[in-house]
């Protein structure tokens, strides 16, 4: 008598350990080596959410977004981060802002960071990606993941001394 209601009780823990777990964070970092990995599972509503509020409040739409800086901002959720074909045009020649929805789609989180983290070429702030907590990135990657695929690839960098065929915003040399 005394085992059976000592199953009883072991698979009521295991039942509420598995309903804890079904709310638990998004992502679970394996130590492996001197490297946490990190594997994919689905993102919960808050931790979109936080991606959500930092994609608006760190500049992504600034240029990610067509005509969110020209609205205001006032730009349906649904248009965002697809990439622009306005380019960025320096001594290091032409840069469009990718279409980071594309991007997402085809990579998993743990790429995500070390690609969030690599320098990149102007104007894009790579450094303030670079000093985001793994949290803060992944929260992001999840937010930008949960839009969806949309849009088409940006156009590809043109080296200094190529002429863009798009619309720049011109940067003088410094």
């Amino acid at each position: 008598m005394m085992s059976h209601l000592r199953n009883r009780a072991l698979c009521a823990a295991g039942a509420i350990a598995l309903t804890a777990l079904s709310s638990a964070p998004i992502v679970f970092a394996v130590r492996i080596g001197e490297r946490a990995l990190v594997t994919d599972i689905a993102a919960d509503d808050s931790t979109v959410e936080h991606g959500r509020y930092l994609v608006k409040i760190t500049g992504c739409n600034d240029c990610h977004t067509p005509g969110y800086t020209a609205s205001a901002g006032r730009v349906a959720e649904s248009q965002w981060l697809v990439g622009d074909r306005i380019g960025w045009h320096g001594p290091w020649g032409t840069t469009y802002p990718p279409n980071l929805r594309l991007l997402v789609r085809d990579i998993t989180a743990q790429q995500w960071l070390e690609v969030a983290r690599r320098p990149m070429r102007p104007p894009m702030p790579w450094f303030a990606l670079r000093d985001m907590s793994d949290e803060d990135l992944l929260a992001i990657y999840h937010f930008v993941r949960s839009l969806g695929p949309e849009g088409v690839p940006a156009p590809a960098h043109l080296p200094p001394g190529e002429p863009p065929q798009t619309p720049v915003v011109r940067v003088p040399r410094g």
